[in-house]
């Protein structure tokens, strides 16, 4: 089984960093939205995909936002892996971490980004 790369289908943003992961990173995993895939069959609930992208590898383990970011990049190979190496280094983590909590929380003014970005899921749901 090769590896999943779950991201949130709703919001604009994420597609599109989904997109150049598509367009220009060549990793083997698949990369789909959680709206549209069996996230208890991938061991993650709704919760933790709505909270932050995942990579679930071969063999079911589960790794979220930065650390989920390099297990790709490592993936990928090439130009990618020493990047994928040094992002999940711990010192760079400390700091990626709070990062990427401050970009979830803003992606809706992000590039890319809508009003829908910054809701959440249930509220959206309640919204169709």
């Amino acid at each position: 089984m090769s590896a999943t790369f779950v991201y949130d289908g709703d919001c604009a943003f994420c597609t599109t960093c989904a997109q150049f992961v598509q367009r220009r990173i060549p990793t083997r995993a698949r990369i789909v939205p959680w709206q549209f895939t069996d996230l208890a069959a991938l061991g993650v609930t709704r919760e933790q995909a709505e909270s932050a992208v995942q990579w679930i590898d071969g063999h079911g383990v589960v790794s979220a936002g930065p650390v989920g970011i390099a297990r790709l990049l490592r993936d990928a190979g090439g130009p990618w892996r020493p990047l994928g190496w040094l992002l999940g280094l711990p010192p760079v983590l400390w700091l990626a971490w709070p990062l990427y909590r401050l970009i979830a929380r803003n992606r809706h003014r992000m590039p890319g980004g809508t009003p829908a970005c910054s809701l959440p899921q249930a509220q959206r749901d309640a919204q169709r």
